[in-house]
């Protein structure tokens, strides 16, 4: 459980209320606008409203480009996996991934800019996958294989017996 502001215990309901489906559509739609609004106040006010502008058409635009070539390197190794008879999943969903950066890098605002930016760092983007998927028990860790020998297709093919009990 954790704790409210007032120093008392959140009951279940209250947690359960947080990660509500509202809830979270609220914070993302209403929420995150306001304070990517507050902050380009902040900025435009600092700065001046014509850097602001040009900064985030700056960061759109470098943004846009590096999605570009990282979803090629993306797109080039699903081709390879798929050449080599692997089902190329992490990749996929890292293609997914890579799209809502896209979004959010076309998206004014300095915060979806940082958080566009962190996801564009592969390692980072693919430890988020696999922990996500882990998460899930999606994905578990591979079986040990044999030291100094690469694994090959023939190595993952298990014999089996199939019988229907209805």
């Amino acid at each position: 459980m954790g704790a409210d502001t007032d120093g008392r215990l959140l009951d279940h309901r209250d947690q359960k209320a947080m990660t509500s489906p509202l809830f979270l559509f609220l914070l993302v739609f209403v929420g995150a606008p306001l304070l990517e609004l507050y902050l380009l106040i902040e900025v435009g006010s600092v700065i001046g409203a014509v850097p602001t502008i040009a900064l985030s058409l700056f960061t759109a635009a470098l943004g846009g480009w590096l999605v570009r070539m990282q979803g090629f390197g993306v797109l080039f190794r699903m081709q390879s996996q798929i050449a080599g008879g692997d089902v190329p999943a992490v990749e996929l969903l890292e293609g997914a991934l890579l799209l809502l950066v896209g979004l959010a890098l076309l998206l004014p605002g300095f915060v979806t800019d940082a958080v566009g930016f962190l996801l564009l760092i592969p390692a980072l983007r693919r430890g988020l996958i696999v922990r996500w998927l882990k998460g899930r028990g999606v994905m578990r860790p591979a079986p040990d294989t044999v030291a100094g020998q690469p694994e090959n297709r023939a190595d993952r093919i298990i014999e089996g017996e199939y019988k229907r009990e209805d």
